[in-house]
């Protein structure tokens, strides 16, 4: 950022100097000088890792929980499907869709702390390892 800064001011004293000896209506006797910048690059620090509040994160649970007796009887293809559904109807409901796309994780970092057991149920019926393996299209 000081490198723009300094390359800024140096413009426009540069500027400066040649509206100057042109307004004096006089010649110019001063050598024009080229300079050139190296390139600069930017960084931008990586965005904050969202993170799943405990109201969002019951939510989930509550949903996932309603769904345990269809997806037993569905079984674990029909029930996948109903789980992308549910999760991505559940991250619009609060704002967390991109948070869900980025990092399919935290669906399961919010499960496992607000309802192991609802999770755990979830991942033996659906036939999954985690419920991110289990979201696809995400």
């Amino acid at each position: 950022m000081m490198m723009r800064h300094g390359l800024a001011a140096a413009g426009v004293l540069a500027a400066a100097t040649v509206t100057l000896t042109s307004c004096a209506g006089g010649t110019d006797t001063t050598t024009a000088s080229t300079t050139t910048a190296a390139p600069t690059t930017t960084t931008s620090a990586a965005a904050a890792t969202p993170t799943v509040s405990e109201d969002q994160a019951q939510s989930l649970c509550t949903d996932l929980e309603a769904q345990l007796s269809n997806w037993r009887v569905q079984g674990p293809t029909v029930g996948r499907g109903g789980l992308n559904i549910l999760v991505q109807t559940w991250a619009a409901r609060f704002g967390l869709n991109a948070a869900v796309i980025q990092n399919r994780g935290i669906v399961d970092t919010a499960a496992t702390d607000a309802c192991s057991d609802v999770r755990s149920q979830v991942v033996d019926i659906l036939e999954i390892p985690d419920l991110a393996s289990g979201l696809v299209g995400l």
